[in-house]
């Protein structure tokens, strides 16, 4: 059983609008193994765990209504965070703006991560968010690299006597384990996840941990949605009947087919489907191999808000689907390039991830940085920290072709090729603009013009000194999912 805590108030989803099909991996390499899949959602060149994470808290937290200061706890689940060894929820955090006193806790080591931040989430006090992230990585000619996808999703979870908000409520929640070595595992060192292939093996493994997790509920109760965990499009159906639910159920709550295996996300993202479909009950199992599963039973009345971007609109052949994930990236060039010590970078986290400008304590102009004499008045008494839009207007752009970026964005550029460098205004809270130079992100014929609109993102900027750099760009809004 749940805690006293227990109202989702707020769904978020993400996923990279690149999209693999299927039939891109049968023509160039004659099969494609992953059952039930028909596309794999593909991060940019710029996007990890951590930046979809930020885009699906972000979401859900607007779905709440709910700003960040509020928060009281942060839980994230991932498999492919960029560091085995590095609290990334603390820059989560910062992306967020949440305060720094949140409790903040990291989950990971096996796909079942995101149950694991959702029932601590429901033992926590106060106003929780958890997020799941995730964009697993195979061997490109096995099952298991063919489903890889990516994506994330948020809940926000809020006390249960929380005044004035629309909630679903987690009514129950229980937990099964049982050893399955070899079914799906990463080794130190490795990017890629693999397993022994024995399919009667793993699919005894997924049907008998998550059929022992909804035993544990008391059985699954005929939900409208099953939102289970799913490493392909395939394996969630074949559980359907251990677990006495039918085939729509699964349908409303699975993503597989359209992004592909997420990781620790996937069943988080077919609750968000299942939700914004106004599925009145939903059970959620989050499955990892090896084997353990989590079940909650969600009531929703379809009353939960959800926010979701998810659907694709870029779609790649095989090569410039692992030419995005890195496979021919040779990485940065000798020499050159602009060097920001870690200690320089740290000061300046409020501006390269939120746009935190100052405004000026003598004559109220906008400064970005907020350092320095006023650009307006030239006043040295200081500046109040405001925080800019999330959108703003082009004031110059130049094109980065291939070959023109400076030596940190190399691979970035390899990955994902021509990027737009602008200057771009970006309205302060109370009137006036700042200008604040930023990366672009352009997709084929979305590069910027002056006077067009663009959206701040977070993304990756670069990696120095093996410290891995976020910070905000932007992607023209015309044409924004």
């Amino acid at each position: 059983m749940t805690g006293e805590r227990s109202s989702v108030v707020g769904v978020g989803a993400y996923a990279p609008r690149f999209r693999m099909p299927a039939d891109a991996v049968r023509d160039a390499l004659g099969s494609f193994d992953a059952r039930g899949v028909d596309q794999v959602a593909v991060p940019d060149a710029d996007e990890d765990a951590l930046t979809m994470a930020a885009e699906a808290a972000g979401r859900a937290l607007d779905a709440a209504e709910t700003r960040p200061d509020d928060l009281d706890a942060l839980f994230l689940a991932s498999t492919t965070l960029p560091y085995d060894e590095e609290a990334a929820t603390a820059r989560l955090a910062s992306l967020l703006g949440a305060p720094e006193r949140t409790r903040t806790a990291q989950f990971a080591g096996s796909t079942a991560a995101g149950g694991e931040a959702l029932a601590a989430a429901l033992d926590a006090d106060g106003l929780s968010v958890v997020v799941a992230s995730d964009a697993p990585t195979g061997a490109a000619d096995g099952a298991v690299g063919h489903a890889a996808g990516a994506g994330a999703a948020a809940v926000v979870v809020a006390p249960d006597d929380a005044d004035g908000v629309e909630a679903a409520a987690v009514t129950d929640a229980a937990s099964f384990t049982s050893p399955y070595p070899g079914t799906r595992f990463r080794e130190r060192g490795s990017e890629e996840t693999t397993g022994l292939g024995v399919t009667a093996y793993d699919r005894r493994a997924y049907r008998e941990t998550v059929r022992g997790a909804v035993d544990a509920l008391g059985g699954a109760e005929s939900p409208a949605a099953a939102a289970l965990q799913a490493p392909d499009g395939d394996l969630p159906y074949r559980a359907a009947g251990a677990l006495g639910v039918d085939a729509d159920a699964v349908d409303a709550g699975t993503v597989a087919a359209d992004l592909g295996d997420a990781g620790a996300a996937s069943a988080f993202l077919g609750l968000a489907a299942a939700l914004a479909d106004g599925a009145g009950s939903v059970l959620l199992v989050p499955y990892g191999s090896g084997g353990v599963a989590h079940a909650f039973r969600i009531r929703a009345g379809g009353s939960a808000p959800v926010e979701r971007t998810v659907d694709g609109d870029r779609e790649l052949d095989f090569a410039a689907a692992r030419r995005r994930r890195g496979a021919f990236d040779s990485g940065v060039p000798e020499g050159g390039g602009a060097y920001v010590s870690v200690p320089s970078y740290r000061r300046t986290l409020p501006q390269r991830h939120r746009l935190v400008a100052g405004r000026c304590e003598a004559c109220g102009g906008l400064a970005f940085p907020p350092e320095g004499a006023c650009p307006d008045c030239g006043g040295r008494e200081g500046y109040e920290d405001v925080a800019l839009a999330e959108t703003g207007t082009v004031e110059a752009a130049t094109t980065i072709s291939q070959g023109g970026a400076p030596p940190e964005f190399v691979p970035q550029q390899a990955r994902g090729g021509a990027y737009a460098s602008a200057v771009v205004a970006f309205e302060g809270p109370e009137g006036g603009a700042a200008s604040v130079p930023v990366q672009v992100v352009i997709a084929d014929e979305d590069a910027p013009d002056v006077g067009d609109d663009v959206a701040a993102v977070p993304r990756v900027l670069y990696d120095q000194e093996g410290v891995r750099r976020y910070g905000v760009k932007a992607v023209p809004t015309a044409g924004r999912r």
